[in-house]
Parts: structure tokens; C-alpha cells; sequence
């Protein structure tokens, strides 16, 4: 696996139970998966000759992260070395403007949107083509977690995305009334399974909160956006783990958002509330095997993001969590605490939904340090 993060330790934890050898290229030995992996890689993934000696003796590449070049991702196809996903279905989630422009293709519903060159060319689209400001900027490469993403309500506050010198899509403002997640899993011979459709709270850009399956998503709705996810990921020719995030509209509209190809964090919470979790699933696609069952283990299963806040050293409040609710599970990614840094993640399920929101709100603030009680 491509990317030292937590997706790769939580995969690397996930092909233990298959006997999986795994190997990581991480940028530091201090990463989150360099820390458990039986074979870690340090190195670039920008360099093509890391790359290829990172490949060599492997039976399959992929990836915890989109930021490998597409032309070297292309280089170790041509070498022999199977990648998965391969690059041209991989580019649709690392560029922005061609994902927009091929879902446009095939009809898939999305927010207006268009790269432009200037500032000036950011207000012709809002008065022209997005309903006015405010709009969207994204830099069609390099962004996440809000990063490469602004929100402008006029020319003169459009000029900070171009500074970089890359290509900026701009998109209407979507007036979402929440936003959800589909995710997918495919294998090399189509085999495909859908996960039951997300609601995911994003507070300042970051995952926040998901819930499983999205409360009062109707039956319909739920089936579109699955079976949508299914299509993207046959006509992209996607192999592996696929999450598409969606924008749910007052009018019961579904809008495609973004892409990504790897495990994702709205997938997080199918760890401990899905028969087979993403980390799993996605194994056995680009490994070909029979993908597992996604279906959820409770009826409502809740995961809420840990950041890192004032207190460095989190584990002494796991006495409090794990006496408090004893079917809570943490996961922790082995990362130094910084303000507003994913450093872990909290799990809760059961039958009441209410219930579940505030145990997993309570362990993820209280290991925080928000709350003291």
C-alpha cells in the first residue's frame, strides 16, 4: 500500500486474519501504519524509482491516499505490476475537473461547475452560470479535508486559489440540507457490494461524525444513491473501495459531491457495525477474492472523529470511556496530539439512535479533553 496514514494501518489490521503480507511506503518511520506493518518502505511516492523498487516482488499496488502521479502510476502498469485501481480510473478522484467533466458525460447529477482562468472569470460564472455568489473554488488537484477548497462571495476574495499557479474548478454553491456517503466495493471481475448509505457531519471541512444508515433517508433515495455508486464504479472501471459523497437537496434531490478511491472515513464506522468492513472488502478486490458481506450488525451504528486537543496524552481517559460505556470501541491511529488533527475514532451501535449519537459524542469529546465528566 501506497501512504503510511491510518487507511493503511487500519487495511494492514484487516489482512492479518488472511495472513496478508503487507507492505507499506510511508514518508516517515513514525507514520501511522509504518508503526505496525511487518514491511515498511520509507520513501517518496513522487519518485518514480521509490516507486518501482517499493513494487518490486509485490502481487498488487494500491493505495491510502490519491497523490502518486498519474504518469508513474502508468510506468508500473507498463512494468507488469498490477495497480489497483489503476490510473485511469484513479485520475477521475486525484483531478476534480476531469471527474466533473466525465460524470457530466454520463449523466451523472452534479453541482454547475467549470474551470476557469482569473478571478474575473469567477464572477462571469456566478452571474452567469452558478445564480450568483457565493461559489465554490477548488483546486482540481492536491485538496482534502477542506484543504484547496474556499468559499468566495466575490471576485476580489477569488484571488488566493490561483496563487498556486494550478487550475481551479469553480462549482455552484450546493444548498445541501445534509450530506451522505455511498460506498462501494468492485473487484478486478465485477463483483460489487454497497454498504447502506451515510450521513456524514462535516464541521470546518473535516469529517466529523457519520451515521449508519443516514436517519429518515428514504427507501428510494437510499436505492438511487447505491445503485448510482454501483454505476460509477463499473464505468470508471474502479477496483477496490469507492466512496462517493453526496449532497442531499430540500427537494430530495442526490448530488455527487466528490470521489474517493480508497477507504474512506465515512466507511470507518463498517469496522465494527458491518459484517465485513471496507478495509476488508477492499483487500479482497484488489486481491480478487469474493468480496464479504457489508450489511450493517445493529440497527444504527454511530463513529465520531477524535481530534487532537490541549492534552497530549489521551490514553489515561480510556479508563473513564471504556468504565462509562463498555460497548464503546476506540480506535487510535498511534499519531502525535495537535489541535484539530484526526488522531482516532469512536464506534457505537444499537437500537436506539438517539442513544447512540450522544455515547459516541460523549467518547470522542471526552478524548478530546472538551468535557471532564
Amino acid at each position: 500500500m501506497v501512504g503510511g496514514g491510518q487507511l493503511a494501518r487500519m487495511t494492514h489490521e484487516a489482512g492479518i486474519p488472511l495472513g496478508i503480507r503487507f507492505r507499506v511506503l510511508s514518508e516517515t518511520p513514525q507514520d501511522a501504519a509504518a508503526q505496525v506493518a511487518g514491511e515498511v518502505v520509507v520513501g517518496d511516492h513522487r519518485d518514480l524509482a521509490t516507486l518501482r523498487a517499493f513494487a518490486r516482488g509485490c502481487d498488487v499496488i494500491t493505495f491510502d491516499h490519491e497523490h502518486v502521479p498519474t504518469e508513474h502510476l502508468r510506468a508500473l502498469e507498463a512494468d507488469g505490476i498490477p495497480v489497483r485501481p489503476g490510473p485511469d480510473a484513479l485520475v477521475h478522484a486525484q483531478d476534480k475537473g476531469l471527474m466533473r467533466a466525465r460524470l457530466t458525460a454520463l449523466g451523472v447529477e452534479c453541482p454547475r461547475h467549470r474551470i476557469v482562468t482569473d478571478p474575473a472569470d469567477v464572477e462571469r460564472f456566478a452571474t452567469a452560470e452558478a445564480g450568483g455568489f457565493p461559489v465554490v473554488l477548488k483546486t482540481v488537484r492536491g485538496g482534502y479535508d477542506g484543504r484547496g477548497v474556499w468559499v468566495v462571495r466575490s471576485a476580489a476574495e477569488a484571488r488566493e486559489p490561483f496563487r498556486a499557479g494550478v487550475p481551479v474548478l469553480a462549482e455552484e454553491k450546493v444548498d445541501f440540507t445534509r450530506e451522505l456517503a455511498a460506498n462501494v466495493v468492485r473487484s478486478p471481475h465485477g463483483q460489487a457490494v454497497a454498504y447502506p448509505v451515510v450521513e456524514s457531519v462535516q464541521v470546518g471541512g473535516v469529517c466529523d461524525t457519520v451515521i449508519a444508515p443516514a436517519p429518515g433517508l428514504p427507501e428510494a433515495s437510499a436505492l438511487h444513491a447505491q445503485r448510482l455508486a454501483l454505476r460509477i464504479a463499473a464505468e470508471l472501471g474502479v477496483t477496490g473501495h469507492l466512496a462517493v459523497e453526496l449532497f442531499e437537496t430540500a427537494d430530495g434531490r442526490i448530488l455527487v459531491n466528490e470521489l474517493a478511491m480508497r477507504p474512506h472515513n465515512s466507511g470507518h464506522w463498517t469496522q465494527d457495525g458491518a459484517v465485513t468492513s471496507q478495509f476488508a472488502n477492499h483487500l479482497r478486490a484488489v486481491l480478487d477474492l469474493p468480496l464479504g458481506d457489508p450489511r450493517p450488525r445493529a440497527r444504527w451504528t454511530v463513529m465520531a472523529n477524535v481530534l487532537g486537543g490541549d492534552f497530549p496524552d489521551m490514553y489515561p481517559a480510556f479508563l473513564h470511556c471504556m468504565a462509562r460505556d463498555p460497548r464503546l470501541k476506540i480506535h487510535m491511529y498511534g499519531k502525535d496530539v495537535k489541535p484539530g488533527r484526526k488522531v482516532g475514532h469512536v464506534t457505537t451501535y444499537g437500537d436506539d439512535l438517539a442513544d447512540v449519537r450522544e455515547r459516541a459524542r460523549h467518547a470522542a469529546d471526552y478524548l478530546r479533553g472538551t468535557i471532564d465528566e
